[in-house]
């Protein structure tokens, strides 16, 4: 399997997102690959790729609008990962006559920037508030629900805490394997102080977090996989847990779905700030799903759409 579009190719291709533009060829073949062409059949009438430039870099955002929508859903994904791993959540907003908007974090997939690093989480955030303003400028339709894998997640997680008030998304909110320490996060901090004087990063080992079989296999071979993880991102990190777990509480109720097979976040530890941190979230445990929600087995797919759905009717 090999891929048929230049990244950096397409990106600079591309105008402003606010601008509906036509895909190119190269945003087909992109499409293609992914398994995000012909989301949402004949209901979708529009869909299309654009840049964003936001805090120095070019980031790639993403939108599908289906016939006579009825809500916006703003889709974040985890980290390593990008927008064309999530095609079962896209469908899915889709089938609930969403607007799905989304984009590939800096260093992630079709976005620049060094790949998987960040300086500090508060450029995360700049991305998000770029996007609200996107969103509006497209007259996308309200209310704005926000979701979030992982990385993602925290990201929601951190605009809630501190801007949730005044954020125009006053929709729901979904967190799914939300990340706030990963696992043996001692230990990590440990190396990375440790490694930081020496070494700018080190391989990136590649684990089953799916029960789906043909999933790893799938990221072995995506070409927009990032090799290596950077200590900057651990770094980074490091900074906004200190921040989020002394950030103030939220009245706001999200929709969390953990797995319980998970390896990848401290979903325990997590899943205890985030009882204190918001209000009455409603959270579903499933036994054996890891930590890829949005590429799980179609049965616990089916199961947490099913909850997600019955809460946004």
């Amino acid at each position: 399997m090999s891929a048929t579009f230049d990244p950096d190719n397409l990106r600079a291709s591309l105008l402003p997102l606010s601008v509906i533009d036509p895909l190119s060829l190269d945003g087909q073949a992109y499409q293609r690959f992914y398994g995000l062409a012909g989301l949402g059949g004949e209901n979708v009438i529009r869909s299309w790729l654009g840049r964003l430039d936001v805090a120095g870099y070019e980031v790639v955002g993403q939108v599908w609008v289906p016939e006579n929508p009825v809500a916006t859903l703003f889709l974040f994904h985890g980290f390593y990962d990008h927008m064309g791993l999530y095609r079962h959540v896209i469908e899915w907003a889709l089938t609930q006559r969403f607007a799905v908007i989304s984009c590939d974090l800096p260093g992630h997939g079709l976005s620049s920037g060094s790949r998987a690093s960040i300086n500090d989480f508060a450029e995360y955030q700049a991305v998000l508030q770029q996007l609200l303003l996107e969103a509006a400028a497209l007259q996308l339709p309200h209310p704005w629900h926000l979701c979030g894998q992982s990385t993602g997640g925290a990201i929601v997680i951190d605009h809630l805490l501190n801007q949730g008030k005044e954020s125009p998304a006053q929709g729901q909110v979904i967190l799914l394997s939300p990340l706030v320490r990963p696992r043996a996060w001692g230990w990590s901090r440990l190396s990375y102080y440790l490694l930081k004087p020496f070494v700018t990063g080190i391989a990136r080992r590649f684990t089953e977090n799916s029960n789906a079989p043909a999933f790893l296999p799938f990221l072995l071979a995506d070409p927009l996989q990032p090799s290596r993880l950077p200590t900057a991102w651990v770094g980074a990190l490091a900074q906004w847990i200190v921040r989020i777990e002394s950030a103030p509480r939220s009245e706001r109720s999200p929709l969390i779905v953990q797995g319980e097979a998970d390896m990848t976040v401290d979903w325990s530890h997590n899943l205890t700030v985030l009882k204190e941190k918001f209000s009455q979230p409603e959270i579903l445990m499933l036994g054996h799903a890891r930590h890829h929600l949005a590429n799980e087995l179609p049965e616990l797919r089916a199961r947490y759409f099913e909850f997600l759905s019955s809460r946004l009717r």
